[in-house]
Parts: C-alpha cells; sequence; structure tokens
C-alpha cells in the first residue's frame, strides 16, 4: 500500500470513529417518558453504520448512481429471487414507471390510450396517478374492512374487453389475495403490477409480495419497511420491461447494461437517418430523470441487513396490540387472508359503535402523544384531484366509504419498544373505559 492510500485510509478510519461519537451523542435513541415522548407511527431506524456508509460514498464524491447502486440491487433481487431491480428517486415513481412501461412502444404488449387498469378504492394516490397521467383509464372496486386490499371478488364485475391491467396494493403491509389475482389475471390474459411500497417482506403462500406480477414496486422513504431517506425500486423477471423502465428512469435514452464500460463500437451501434449516432443520446421511450444518489443505495445495503429483524419486531408489536384490543366489539381489528404472513405497516381500526366518534378518539390519542393517520385516501375517487377526469366505478364502493369515514391506524415499527407500546394500550384502555362508562 502506497503512502498516499495508507493516509487516506487513516483519514477515513478518524471520521467513521467521529461519526459514532456523534451518533452516540446527538441520535441514539433516548429514554421513553410516557405522555411527553412522541409515540410516532413510523420513522427511520438506523445506527452510526448507515451514518457511516452515507458518508463513505460521499468521500467518494462521485455522488450519483456507481457501485452502492449496482450492490444493492443484486443482494435485493437476491433477496426476492427475482432477475432484476431498478433502483429509483421514490416508491411512487415506481409506480409511474411501472405504468408508464405499459404505455411504451417498446413493449410488446403496448397498452393504448383509454385502455383499462382495475385498482382499488382504498388506495394511495400514486398508485392511481399513473393511470390518469398515461392516458389510461382507472376502473375502481371496493376494498374489505378488515384486509383493506381490494375485494378480489369484484374483479370480474369489474372487467371489460379494454381492462388489460391490475394495479394491486398491498395496503398497510398486507398481503392481498394473489391466488385469486393472478388467476384472474392469468384467464383474462392482463399485466399485475405490485405496489408494495408498504410491504417489503411480507408473503403470500410463503412467496414474497412483488414477484408475483410483471412488476413490483417498493418505497424506501423514511416510514416504510427499510429506509434511504427517499427512494425506491421497481423489480421485474421480465428483460424486456427492465429495458424499457431503465430507458424510462433515464431519460427515455435507449438501454445499455453498463453506459459507463460500454464498448466504442457498442456505443456507435445505432443508426439515425442512416448515419451511426452516439446511444448516450439516443431516445427509444418519452422518459423521465428519477435517478437517487449512490449514498441512498449505500444507506440501503445496511438497512437490508437488518430487514428479517425488523419484520420480526413489527410481527411481535403487531400481536401485541391485537391481543390488548380485541377484548372491544367496538374495533375492528385489522386480519390477514388465510395464506398471509404479512409484515405490517401499521395497526388499523376501524370503528363499529355510535358511543364515540373516530374524531374523539384520534383527538384523544393526539393529545396523548400517540400519533395516528387516517388510511390513506379511504375511497379515493373522493376526492377532488380527480373530478372531470375518465374513471369506471364498479359498485357503490360502500365498504371503501366505510373506511374512509371510520378508520385509522397507529404505528407498531421497530422503533415502538415495549415501554412505549405498553403506553399506547394503557391509553386506549383510559379512552375506552370512560367512553363505555357512559
Amino acid at each position: 500500500m502506497d503512502g498516499h492510500k495508507l493516509k487516506e485510509d487513516q483519514l477515513k478510519e478518524e471520521i467513521f470513529q467521529k461519526i459514532k461519537d456523534f451518533y452516540e451523542l446527538k441520535h441514539k435513541h433516548q429514554e421513553f417518558i410516557p405522555g411527553k415522548t412522541k409515540v410516532n407511527y413510523a420513522g427511520r431506524i438506523y445506527d452510526e453504520r448507515e451514518m457511516i456508509a452515507a458518508v463513505d460514498s460521499i468521500l467518494d464524491f462521485w455522488l450519483t448512481l456507481k457501485d452502492k447502486d449496482e450492490a444493492f440491487c443484486k443482494k435485493f433481487s437476491e433477496l426476492l429471487g427475482v432477475r432484476h431491480t431498478l433502483l429509483v428517486n421514490s416508491g411512487s415513481s415506481g409506480n409511474l414507471l411501472a405504468v408508464a412501461a405499459l404505455r411504451s412502444n417498446q413493449f410488446s404488449r403496448q397498452l393504448k390510450q383509454g385502455d383499462e387498469i382495475i385498482t382499488p378504492a382504498m388506495n394511495f394516490s400514486t398508485a392511481l396517478n399513473p393511470i390518469i397521467q398515461n392516458g389510461l383509464t382507472p376502473v375502481i372496486i371496493d376494498s374489505e374492512v378488515g384486509t383493506y386490499n381490494l375485494n378480489s371478488n369484484e374483479l370480474e364485475k369489474a372487467y371489460s374487453p379494454k381492462t388489460k391491467a391490475i394495479m394491486a396494493p398491498h395496503i398497510l403491509g398486507n398481503p392481498c389475495e394473489m391466488d385469486v389475482i393472478m388467476d384472474f389475471a392469468q384467464d383474462k390474459n392482463l399485466i399485475v403490477i405490485e405496489d408494495t411500497c408498504d410491504a417489503l417482506d411480507s408473503r403470500y403462500g410463503g412467496k414474497l409480495c412483488g414477484t408475483f406480477g410483471e412488476m413490483g414496486t417498493y418505497s424506501f422513504y423514511a416510514a416504510h419497511h427499510i429506509f434511504m431517506g427517499e427512494g425506491g425500486a421497481v423489480v421485474t423477471q421480465s428483460e424486456e420491461l427492465f429495458k424499457i423502465l431503465k430507458s424510462l428512469r433515464d431519460w427515455g435514452r435507449v438501454y445499455n447494461h453498463d453506459d459507463l464500460k460500454l464498448p466504442f463500437d457498442e456505443r456507435f451501434s445505432y443508426k439515425l437517418d442512416g448515419k451511426t449516432y452516439d446511444s448516450r443520446y439516443f431516445f427509444t421511450n418519452i422518459g423521465y430523470n428519477l435517478k437517487p444518489l449512490d449514498l441512498q443505495a449505500a444507506i440501503g445495503l445496511v438497512q437490508l441487513d437488518k430487514l428479517s429483524r425488523f419484520t420480526e419486531i413489527r410481527k411481535e408489536n403487531f400481536n401485541k396490540l391485537y391481543k390488548a384490543l380485541s377484548q372491544y366489539g367496538e374495533f375492528i381489528l385489522p386480519h390477514a387472508p388465510k395464506k398471509a404472513d404479512p409484515s405490517w405497516f401499521a395497526f388499523t381500526i376501524t370503528l363499529d359503535t355510535d358511543k364515540f366518534s373516530r374524531f374523539d378518539l384520534v383527538k384523544f390519542l393526539e393529545e396523548k402523544q400517540i400519533q395516528t393517520r387516517y388510511p390513506f385516501a379511504g375511497n379515493i375517487s373522493k376526492h377532488p384531484a380527480y373530478k372531470g377526469f375518465p374513471m369506471r366505478i364498479v359498485g357503490n364502493l360502500e365498504q371503501s366509504n366505510r373506511i374512509m369515514d371510520n378508520s385509522f391506524f397507529v404505528g407498531l415499527f421497530p422503533g415502538i419498544n415495549d415501554a412505549m407500546l405498553d403506553y399506547v394500550i394503557e391509553k386506549f384502555h383510559e379512552f375506552m373505559a370512560e367512553h363505555l362508562r357512559r
């Protein structure tokens, strides 16, 4: 090792030690003080290893996607058992690319303007938006109270000759009935996109969510199962779709396996008007720029090593909350389909009572420093953003309306320790004791 490299390594070690010291001083989790420390519904779980990984990547100062991206995508693909992972800047961008890929003129099953995609009313905006943004028509079906996923019994009613795909979100970590969905899709020759942004490491019939359909999308935002700050991914088994997805992510430029190492002859193997043209500026899709940074992939690599333990804690917290709250007939508690093994994102409750309102309970919990959220859009077709856009609604969406009016969730992510969970349970009991006496 030459002296320059030795000095570089020594400086790095000093920097990394300072980061460890800073983490201990600034970031290490503080003591929980009931009623004063906020019990968040979600949050980042990290230690000095993620901070060191990020700084190490910054010191290289390439910044844009490089070796950490390659390493993360390889590791993520191996985890899921898929051929291809494409890293993007958010799970929402993953959904955008997945739907846009279906509209690409490079895709052998290209969807046309006005073709339909079935998706549930109980949804997040960026699962629905790409359908509209790509000139397609969403077909909205009802969701189920309890699972909060699409009601697979509605698929047949929703189908028409213009239906070409299903966007199936695994809501709040709970797997959809993927055997039913895939059988229906196969019978009708439909494409399936799984929005798995809430459900990394959830399984259905032993198979990981996001790996059933043609594409699966994931989010690595701070609230999700692993985080990169911002970030997401699209996975696929299809070489054809992967090439389109990468092109769409990278400005619409023609797919190349490795742009930085492309041999000269291959780089100039494309022609415009019969003349040789540089592939770096040869466009095959109407694309975007949706790349994350390499330092985000560096953080994600560390997070992947912790995923199995994160999942265990989520399940433990879910079981403890379920056991504590199952005594109340006023609550409809979340449940999973028979073949599902969820890595729960949150604990969703639907009220089945007129003794108190959702607002009453949410206000009480928030005042006690327990964070709550409503389950996304409830019935997304009711929101003002979608007025005036083509949309086919199947049935009266009764259950989605019920979710919109009566449901909320609290957290169970790995940052909620036993003391916090005991406090949450205590406050639920306190509220119920007061309101059931009336």
